[in-house]
């Protein structure tokens, strides 16, 4: 699978630890930065990272912050993007069975490296169910026109 990942300095750690988390799994990783523990500001990382998945170049991606709500409302702005914030592994299979979430936000202050790796790994792994939640998708998408 094709995942775009991205940080700031509050998750750097956890990013370059998920990454290669990924690529261990044969995923291909593109990695928006940021590239160190420099302060910097989320919205530069983030943004890239939920286009690359709105665009269609990547089918999942992965914002990580302190907390994950910085970023999580950043990727939510970019057209096409259903970011989900995440802290436990019931939340990511649910938004991707349900919501068909294509983007997972966490919070490097919140979730621990173990914890992480779950989320991700349900996030990824877990389909999206259709029928009765294609019409609510469709409704959450309704609000970007």
């Amino acid at each position: 699978m094709k995942i775009s990942i991205a940080c700031d300095h509050g998750a750097y750690e956890l990013k370059e630890r998920l990454k290669a988390h990924l690529i261990q799994q044969g995923h291909q990783v593109t990695d928006c930065g940021t590239n160190s523990l420099d302060s910097c500001d989320y919205p530069d990382f983030a943004r890239p990272a939920a286009q690359l998945v709105a665009d269609g170049a990547c089918e999942r991606g992965v914002v990580l912050c302190t907390t994950g709500i910085g970023v999580s409302m950043v990727a939510n702005k970019v057209k096409g993007v259903r970011c989900a914030l995440c802290h436990e592994t019931l939340s990511a299979e649910m938004t991707r069975r349900h919501n068909d979430a294509n983007v997972l936000a966490m919070g490097a202050g919140v979730t621990g490296g173990n914890l992480a790796e779950r989320i991700l790994d349900v996030f990824l792994s877990t389909e999206f169910e259709g029928g009765r939640h294609v019409r609510r998708v469709e409704k959450i998408m309704e609000t970007e026109q």
